[in-house]
């Protein structure tokens, strides 16, 4: 008569005590605890199937009890009566679950953000990704995109919009929407429940970048940014704003291999620029002496302008937003995109300068006659006196010492 094997007991596998081999506790049924020399408690499942013998793996003591141990010996071998392998039930159900890791919203929007924005600016690519991170990853991220609904993309623009980020939302969900006309185009998901909910979000009227254009105004801000008290390398990127009146995302992410401080010229990549351009920036006097006094300190970063957490990553979009609020100036009077309506408007309306000096040097889609797009080089020699004369203007404006012209001056 075969000798009955009396039940493990949960002090019994709680004292458990390694060995030089690994050994067994049985507990019936083909349910056994495997005990390791380094300590650990295994459950195992041994039966038979097809003849051949065989054993399943059910997990590791603590985490999973002696008595949940049972229950799965238990639900294995109700399965062996249906004539069913466990084994391979197991291995059904991780391959599924790999599949659903696959076809995650998260992964196939990240495969998204790689295959599909190589043409979009560096800026551009990481404030993507960022808002994915923090406003769609941590609540719809880890779901399979097939099963994802409207009412599930909603709830999540919702808690966008309830912290007054209205746009954000708007932005969000036509992303979104991409994502699912990706994973529609490779087989993933059927249709796209994002594009369910156009007009599900209150409409957002877009406005223009606050922007102060009087000149005496202007010149309080200036002799404000020179008495910022904040970071140095965000007071430096604040006082080249004014004279260069880049977008924020090019400054930001100005590098110093970029800049030739003995020519005076900032010469920016076309990935960079919102056009796909490469675009020359004259550096007048004041800018380069801004640089030179800030090259000490961040010259061995790749970035002017470098986080304050990693140099190896640029400014943070909302570094000089935070200080103007700072400063005081509120989002209503001025952004630091209001840099570049500012400079449109005197150069144009105070200044005098021709129009099509300007706007090359904004970086508009500027054409010739003919309907060609004028190259980054085009004006050169007026614009350099444009940017000189501008920097010129504003230098005046902080001493109090500038005259208003009434006539053009670059002819």
């Amino acid at each position: 008569m075969p000798k009955r094997i009396a039940p493990l007991t949960e002090m019994k596998v709680r004292n458990a005590k390694p060995a030089l081999k690994e050994y067994k506790l049985y507990d019936g049924g083909g349910l056994h605890l495997l005990v390791t020399p380094s300590g650990g408690k295994l459950w195992r499942f041994k039966y038979r199937f097809d003849e051949k013998e065989k054993r399943l793996s059910f997990g590791a003591y603590p985490a999973l009890s002696l008595m949940d141990a049972r229950q799965r010996r238990d639900d294995a071998k109700k399965l062996l009566v249906k004539g069913v392998d466990p084994d391979a039930v197991k291995k059904a159900q991780k391959a599924s679950k790999i599949l659903t890791d696959e076809n995650s919203f998260e992964v196939i929007a990240r495969e998204w953000h790689r295959k599909f924005l190589t043409d979009k600016s560096d800026s551009y690519r990481i404030k993507m990704l960022a808002n994915f991170e923090r406003d769609v990853f941590p609540w719809i991220g880890a779901r399979p995109i097939n099963v994802l609904t409207a009412p599930e993309l909603l709830m999540m623009l919702r808690r966008i919009e309830s912290r007054g980020s209205l746009e954000t939302a708007h932005r969000t969900r036509s992303a979104c929407s991409q994502v699912f006309r990706y994973a529609i185009a490779t087989g993933r998901v059927e249709r796209d429940c994002a594009a369910d909910l156009k007009g599900a979000l209150p409409p957002y009227k877009k406005g223009h970048h606050a922007a102060i254009t009087e000149p005496k105004q202007v010149a309080t801000l200036l002799r404000a940014i020179d008495d910022y008290e904040g970071s140095f390398v965000v007071k430096c990127a604040l006082k080249v704003a004014p004279y260069v009146f880049v977008r924020p995302g090019e400054l930001r992410a100005a590098e110093w291999t970029e800049i030739d401080l003995a020519t005076g010229e900032w010469n920016i990549p076309s990935k960079k620029m919102k056009m796909k351009h490469p675009h020359l920036v004259p550096l007048a006097i004041p800018v380069i002496e801004i640089l030179k006094e800030l090259q000490p300190l961040t010259g061995h970063s790749k970035y002017v302008f470098p986080c304050n957490r990693s140099p190896l990553r640029c400014m943070s979009e909302n570094s000089l937003r935070v200080a103007l609020r700072r400063m005081g100036y509120s989002n209503d009077e001025m952004t630091p995109h209001g840099f570049r309506a500012m400079a449109r408007t005197i150069l144009d309306e105070v200044l005098q300068i021709r129009p099509d000096y300007i706007e090359h040097q904004l970086a508009h889609a500027v054409r010739d006659p003919n309907g060609r797009a004028y190259n980054r080089t085009a004006h050169l020699a007026e614009r350099r006196k444009m940017m000189q004369l501008w920097a010129d203007y504003l230098d005046g404006l902080k001493r109090g010492t500038q005259v208003i012209p009434l006539r053009r001056v670059v002819e």
